[in-house]
């Protein structure tokens, strides 16, 4: 008696659409097993791979059925497949398979394509494969055409949305629906919250990179979109996405990852989550933290100003050099240092003695009370603005949900009176988008609201401020480092030492920042800037505004004559 031989059956859909409704996989197996009844085939195995390229192996289900057909014994002596397309739309790979599981005495057999194992029936079917290849890349081509001619007109292509939007249908075009991405309300404010994180902090560190804040978001319980933790490389990307500014970039990577040309990329306008100075802002902070710009020892060493001190006549980095055994510590140019006298006439400092004058400095004539309730007004002025556009976002959103519903009640009055007929089946339709328009714009509103009452319950007071200023000093006075390194670098990003005097120098921005975090206000808090690349050394060469504060001396008794600074609130940098 003859043993029927053992049948494995491979199944392909291209898409994981295609496996969600169950397209393309119950004719091919139908088909499938009737070839194996009518040739006595015994089916072992069958083998369905939902959504997956035949262009590459990187298939689990195909690598399966290939790990058991080279094994020994094999537990089934034929694989079968609707096509050599399904197979395979490699001519290369499709052979490298084939004669692999030759080798182990497993045979490919296609049953719309039948083929013998003579020559010219091989020859025929590497001429097969290497017309579904050139399909199959003719395919992609026309596909991607079309793709970018969608995103061109700013429409969403169908791929998982960045988290912090929605995707909605835009418009009909025949039985097509265009669609187009929104805000989603729900993860707005967690993207938004990322980027504090990241250019601020939260209250007790200086800005966070993407491993602080993945630690921060969970330690939180803020959990992703489906549920879960957060990873570093997703808070990386929401970090360096262009989408969040409104500008989401189309056909940007290959697929095998690598960039593309800029000509090739297309950018789709979408609704932007975060400002564009935040954007760069937190760039640059990215830039600054890479351990290929600026030494880690710079972003977390102990010393006071390393990565902030610089010398007045070269420019180069004051760094620290020790003497007698580490019992005198010096803050010594590092031109001077490794290149002499040639290289700079340079200078060194105690540590300590600069570290005093600086920070005495900024808590002496920065961080007082009267002046900071100067620089808070500004915050104050934007928040007003925030909240005022909230408010109209809301007056906008309960205007869309009245009017909704004013139609539905014109549509439920025209079925009263027997002008409609509920049984029209357009008419059932239409009011199932109104009701589902009026139930979305109810939701958002309601969810804006309670996030404007959140935001009202943070109120900035001359209180709050005489606090800061206390607290602020104090810190600043912890030997150490730690905090007061921390709250230092918050003030002042730029420090030059001259014969004479000592120029401190900061952002505007991070100030504010810094003095808004400690009072209150929710959208700020502390900042460390490791590194900033532009610095004005003079002053303004357009200047357009008066300075509300007037430069200021620190004298000592030491080499360094005096200290000199001035805090413009009406221009961007404080020197």
């Amino acid at each position: 008696m003859t043993v029927p031989q053992r049948a494995a059956l491979y199944l392909r859909v291209s898409t994981a659409r295609q496996a969600e409704h169950d397209v393309s996989i119950p004719d091919p197996k139908r088909q499938g097993e009737a070839y194996c009844q009518s040739r006595g085939y015994r089916l072992a195995e069958t083998y369905v791979e939902p959504g997956a390229s035949a262009t590459n192996d990187r298939r689990p289900e195909f690598q399966r059925m290939i790990e058991a057909g080279t094994s020994k014994p094999a537990p089934f002596d034929v694989v079968i497949v609707h096509s050599f397309s399904r197979f395979f739309r490699d001519h290369f790979e499709l052979e490298f398979y084939v004669r692999k599981l030759a080798k182990n005495g497993v045979k490919l057999v296609s049953i719309t394509q039948e083929m013998g194992d003579d020559p010219m029936h091989v020859m025929m079917r590497q001429i097969m494969a290497l017309f579904d290849e050139y399909q199959s890349k003719e395919n992609a081509k026309h596909v991607l055409r079309a793709l970018k001619e969608n995103a061109r007109q700013g429409f969403w292509n169908g791929s998982l949305p960045p988290i912090g939007y929605r995707v909605v249908a835009a418009e009909q075009r025949g039985a097509k629906v265009k669609k187009k991405l929104e805000i989603d309300p729900l993860y707005a404010d967690t993207v938004r919250l990322i980027y504090r994180l990241a250019l601020e902090g939260d209250g007790t560190s200086g800005p966070m990179g993407a491993k602080n804040i993945t630690a921060y978001l969970n330690r939180q319980r803020l959990f992703t979109r489906d549920g879960g933790r957060w990873g570093i490389g997703q808070v990386h990307r929401i970090l360096t996405r262009a989408t969040y500014v409104g500008r989401h970039e189309f056909n940007k990577r290959a697929k095998s990852k690598e960039l593309k040309p800029v000509s090739e990329v297309i950018a789709v306008a979408v609704p932007p989550l975060i400002d564009q100075a935040t954007f760069d802002a937190v760039q640059a902070h990215l830039r600054a933290r890479n351990p290929k710009v600026t030494p880690a020892r710079v972003v977390s060493g102990p010393t006071l100003l390393t990565g902030i001190c610089f010398c007045a006549d070269c420019g180069g980095a004051m760094t620290l050099r020790t003497g007698k055994g580490g019992r005198y510590r010096y803050y010594t140019c590092s031109i001077k240092a490794r290149q002499g006298a040639t290289g700079c006439k340079g200078r060194s400092i105690p540590m300590e003695k600069l570290d005093n004058l600086v920070a005495g400095h900024i808590e002496d004539r920065l961080l007082q009370p009267e002046r900071l309730e100067e620089v808070l007004a500004s915050v104050l002025d934007r928040r007003q603005e925030r909240t005022e556009r909230r408010r109209e976002h809301i007056a906008e959103l309960n205007k869309r949900a009245a009017e909704t519903d004013l139609r539905l009640k014109r549509l439920y009055d025209a079925i009263e009176t027997g002008v409609a007929d509920l049984d029209d089946p357009a008419l059932k339709e239409r009011i199932v988008g109104l009701k589902a328009i009026r139930g979305q714009a109810q939701a958002d509103a309601e969810r804006a609201q309670a996030m404007a009452e959140s935001a009202g319950q943070q109120a900035i007071t001359p209180a709050m401020v005489q606090k800061f200023a206390m607290t602020a000093q104090e810190r600043i006075r912890i030997d150490g480092g730690g905090y007061r390194r921390e709250h230092l670098r918050a003030l002042a990003q730029r420090v030059e030492v001259a014969d004479k005097e000592v120029r401190i120098m900061g952002s505007k921005g991070d100030l504010l920042r810094t003095l808004a975090a400690a009072s209150g206000v929710k959208s700020a808090t502390p900042g460390v800037r490791s590194s900033v690349l532009n610095w004005r050394r003079g002053g303004d060469s357009n200047p357009r505004y008066p300075c509300r504060y007037a430069a200021f001396r620190v004298r000592c008794v030491q080499p360094l004559c005096h200290l000199s600074g001035r805090y413009d609130a009406s221009e961007r940098d404080w020197r």
